[in-house]
């Protein structure tokens, strides 16, 4: 694979966040955005075939691979990821630029598109449109656990004798193949005196106290200007239903959806495809 160059991207006096970068500094520049306790190495084999047209910048988010951890008493909401995206974004000096996410990163770029439609070029979308959202049926109880304890809600950071156990506690958690697994828990892990642990914050698997209701999320999503992509795995994953993306795509202005056959994360099982899914949306 090709070795990325790695830049720390600092945002306040109390946060900087690091991204990897793939392609010719005067590219075109393609903003790309992990998921849920992932971290830059998702992009490990998608993003050198996509160097040979755009500057790949895939940027790890707050609490993730190797960016900062938000100060203690903080907690990690959609809202305020979408504020650190932006605010790396400037520090980037990106006017324009096409924006791919996967999962908790294809709600962020959703929002992200939202929030500034004249900066995005395209928007590419992997296995996510918008955040999670609320129906009411659990609200009361996730606003509780949300503010349970440290300890009911926070997992122990757990350790590895080496970096094979950790990748099959991550293929028996995720289902993805353990060479697939291998550059995101690689880049995910500490050693420590008594072996590895995770990097991330623990405070990441915390219930947030409240998500958006699902109809100020489709407005949100009419914001949207770029031309956008979506790609959904199939089968489908149990959390994104097809009825649910397919009336959130019916309020983006210009929207193409398709298909393959593969897991959640596609981009990793299939780069050569899904790299070919971005060249076609991006004509």
């Amino acid at each position: 694979m090709i070795a990325p160059i790695e830049q720390s991207i600092a945002l306040s006096h109390h946060l900087s966040l690091t991204a990897q970068i793939w392609g010719n500094a005067d590219a075109p520049p393609l903003l790309a955005l992990h998921g849920w306790l992932d971290n830059a190495g998702s992009y490990a084999y998608l993003a050198p075939i996509l160097a040979q047209r755009w500057r790949v910048i895939a940027l790890e988010l707050p609490g993730h691979g190797h960016s900062g951890h938000l100060r203690a008493g903080a907690s990690y909401h959609y809202l305020d990821y979408v504020s650190a995206v932006l605010a790396a974004v400037d520090v980037l000096q990106l006017e324009r630029y096409v924006l791919l996410g996967h999962s908790l990163g294809a709600g962020i770029a959703s929002l992200v598109a939202a929030a500034k439609p004249q900066r995005i070029d395209h928007l590419c979308l992997i296995e996510g449109l918008g955040p999670l959202g609320d129906d009411g049926s659990h609200t009361l109880q996730r606003f509780r656990d949300a503010f349970a304890t440290p300890k009911a809600n926070g997992k122990s950071l757990r350790r590895f004798r080496d970096i094979d156990q950790a990748i099959s506690a991550r293929t028996l958690a995720s289902g993805l193949r353990g060479d697939l697994a291998r550059p995101i828990v690689e880049r995910g892990l500490l050693q420590t005196e008594d072996g590895w642990r995770w990097r991330s914050d623990s405070r990441l698997t915390r219930p947030s106290a409240a998500r958006l209701a699902e109809s100020q999320i489709c407005a949100l999503l009419a914001g949207i200007e770029a031309p956008t992509a979506l790609l959904l795995a199939n089968p489908v994953t149990p959390y994104l239903p097809t009825a649910l993306m397919q009336a959130r795509a019916g309020h983006v202005q210009r929207i193409a959806v398709d298909h393959l056959d593969g897991g959640h994360h596609l981009h990793l099982e299939h780069p050569q495809a899904v790299a070919a899914w971005i060249h076609a949306a991006c004509p």
